[in-house]
């Protein structure tokens, strides 16, 4: 009998790459917190009407790709396309608008949407997102866009564009909706059959078609600009304007819709080249109805997700990987010396420091090679002699420099050890 795979669409995240994913979750977590956002956990499966009110039935997410099921109360339920309606449902539902003023909010966690696997594209998938409920400002625009803006620069994101758009209104939408349904209905056979489907369903989707006969014939479409009411167009001019104060570059991109029905006014996304066909790392945008279309009072609102596959794969690319998470790697051989190591490491543990034990009871040699591996810049060494004087060694293994310790005084170091680990580390990356 074989083995069991995993399902296709699903990966496993293992040991080695997890540090890379938890480097960029603190990083976010501390930039998020420092700016007054709350973390917020919703389920992973809702509703399925929730996504039906919340994306759009005409969009693909809710026609193609969403994990729908009846459970054993013969209801419809999801798993989670996307974490905004989930976050606006426990908005409504906890009344947090009763609390005033405005809710920024940030969570994350899988996603779940059947699509066809390939590179930064699961069918399970992380995103890491944030929303602002409760202000019509297009400061909050540019805040949340400078927040995204921080964290790829801080995880070590280099060369991303962001592209920056206004989808205006609804009474917006519709009217150029109607223009582009004249325009694309002149080529309707040359369309590619997705964007044909879309055509009267969903026609602003055909803009955002990755088809190359489809994207020329698009190039021509009439532009949203030049639909936008004249509150639109001052709601974006001043985002623009903010940005640009902010000292974050942008390109104007008339063709960028984003994929939901709930974007009202801004829209934006941070694409990289190196993604290819994939190129948008994170996206999100302005949706001012959607909290009343689920049933809550009109609160104008706007968020982003980040793509955590994606961001991981480019920083695996760009060789910004997070240095080793281990500062010392303990090496120790009999009995009685196995048993203060672990007493010692247990000490250097709790004292703040990341200490790997070997646990092979191999020869010293073996043991040390191990070290090497591990990536740690020190090594303490326990044998039979060290054991019986109550000592340890301790060698960097960059440099080679080695010495001999009482083990009683090794806490009263720890200060100065952690500042030559942090040198140490540090070192090996530049």
């Amino acid at each position: 009998m074989g083995f069991i795979q995993a399902s296709r669409g699903t990966r496993d995240i293992l040991p080695e790459e997890v540090a890379t994913w938890q480097r960029i979750e603190a990083i976010a977590q501390a930039i998020l917190t420092h700016s007054a956002y709350r973390e917020i956990r919703t389920p992973i499966f809702e509703q399925t009407e929730l996504f039906e009110r919340g994306i759009g039935e005409a969009t693909d997410v809710v026609g193609k790709e969403m994990y729908t099921f009846q459970d054993r109360g013969d209801r419809s339920i999801t798993l989670r396309p996307e974490g905004t309606a989930g976050a606006v449902r426990a908005y409504i539902e906890h009344k947090l608008h009763a609390q005033g003023g405005v809710q920024r909010l940030w969570y994350t966690g899988p996603m779940f949407r059947y699509e066809r696997p390939q590179a930064g594209r699961q069918r399970q998938f992380h995103q890491l997102g944030v929303e602002v409920l409760g202000s019509a400002d297009p400061r909050a625009d540019a805040e949340v866009i400078a927040l995204a803006a921080d964290i790829l620069r801080e995880v070590g994101i280099q060369g991303w564009t962001l592209s920056l758009n206004s989808v205006g209104t609804k009474a917006d939408r519709q009217h150029y909706r109607d223009a582009l349904v004249r325009y694309f209905e002149q080529y309707a056979n040359d369309l590619d059959p997705d964007s044909q489907d879309r055509l009267h369903r969903n026609p602003l989707r055909i803009l955002d078609s990755k088809d190359p006969k489809t994207q020329a014939i698009a190039k021509e479409a009439p532009s949203i600009l030049d639909y936008l009411s004249d509150l639109s167009k001052t709601h974006f001019d001043r985002v623009q304007e903010l940005l640009q104060r902010l000292d974050i570059p942008f390109v104007i991109n008339p063709c960028l819709v984003r994929g939901l029905d709930y974007y009202t006014h801004t829209a934006f996304e941070f694409q990289l080249e190196e993604l290819g066909a994939q190129s948008t790392v994170c996206g999100g945008g302005r949706y001012d109805g959607l909290v009343t279309e689920l049933g809550g009072p009109d609160t104008p609102a706007i968020g982003w997700a980040i793509g955590l596959e994606r961001l991981v794969m480019i920083l695996q690319q760009q060789s910004e990987t997070a240095s080793t998470d281990i500062d010392i790697y303990c090496a120790s051989r009999g009995v009685e010396a196995e048993a203060q190591a672990l007493q010692v490491s247990r000490a250097l543990q709790q004292a703040g420091l990341a200490v790997e034990v070997d646990l092979s009871g191999s020869a010293f040699g073996k043991q040390m090679k191990r070290a090497d591996r591990s990536g740690a810049p020190l090594c303490l060494i326990l044998g039979d002699e060290e054991a019986q004087n109550r000592t340890l060694q301790l060698k960097w293994l960059g440099s080679g420099e080695q010495e001999v310790l009482p083990q009683s005084a090794l806490i009263e170091r720890i200060s100065d050890l952690k500042k030559k680990i942090i040198l140490s580390k540090l070192a090996k990356r530049v």
